[in-house]
């Protein structure tokens, strides 16, 4: 059993990682920086943008121009001088790289508050992704509906996922049983997992493995908070000695 990757965007910039092209032969920093771009051109056409130069959708999406270039590059896609990048056309380009142009099924693992949030949250659907289940061990919670689909047994979840042809599998469930959840459904044939549990999942080669840690978050923002509470101090301090 190998660990999944689960890197962090930063983490996988930072390395050679980055620069390992996936099977579509796209590196997988650039991967991990589409949904961000897609993300940005769907603001922009709420908003009734036809066109847009590199400087602003790199703006937009928190990276340079330069390095946005380079990745629509990969898709095919290069602009045009003085006009900029197609807003509608460059939606299809992201969305068809991401295999978004076709409707994964998805089963949700844990009925509790985070999978809750997750079943009823509509943007699913609009991005690509069908909430075929949500499972549970809880007794209380099984028969209730969330997001147009009723919460069943997790004895089920080999059933499910041949039923419904299952592509992603969300593990929402406590740090102690997310391993256990993790090999059913590699065992059921599921090769990509979202994982909210704390905690590192082993899997085989061949699948892939998201990691999402909140607290992780939390932590990093903590730090810049402490940073320029630090800075703010000193910098209170220094104008405090000045007009001693």
């Amino acid at each position: 059993m190998s660990s999944a990757a689960e890197l962090s965007d930063s983490e996988a910039e930072s390395g050679h990682t980055s620069e390992r092209p996936d099977p579509g032969g796209i590196p997988e920093a650039t991967v991990a920086r589409l949904p961000i771009y897609l993300r940005a051109l769907y603001a922009l056409a709420e908003h009734g943008v036809t066109t847009v130069a590199s400087d602003e959708l790199a703006r937009s999406a928190g990276v340079n121009s330069a390095k946005l270039r380079k990745d629509l590059s990969h898709l095919g896609s290069y602009g045009i001088r003085g006009v900029g990048y197609d807003v509608e056309y460059l939606v299809y380009q992201v969305s068809r790289a991401l295999g978004l142009n076709q409707s994964w099924p998805v089963v949700i693992i844990g009925a509790g508050n985070l999978g809750r949030a997750l079943a009823n949250y509509g943007g699913f659907l609009t991005r690509g992704f069908r909430i075929e289940a949500v499972l549970d061990s809880d007794q209380s919670l099984l028969g209730r509906e969330l997001g147009g689909v009723t919460v069943r047994h997790v004895s089920e979840l080999e059933a499910v996922v041949a039923a419904h042809g299952i592509a992603i599998g969300v593990i929402a469930v406590p740090a102690g049983a997310a391993q256990a959840m993790c090999d059913r459904l590699v065992a059921a044939g599921v090769t990509s997992i979202l994982n909210f549990a704390p905690v590192v999942l082993n899997v085989p080669d061949g699948v892939d493995v998201r990691k999402v840690d909140l607290s992780i978050e939390l932590q990093i923002l903590a730090f810049h908070a402490q940073r320029r509470n630090a800075e703010r101090f000193g910098q209170a301090a220094d104008q405090a000695a000045a007009e001693a």
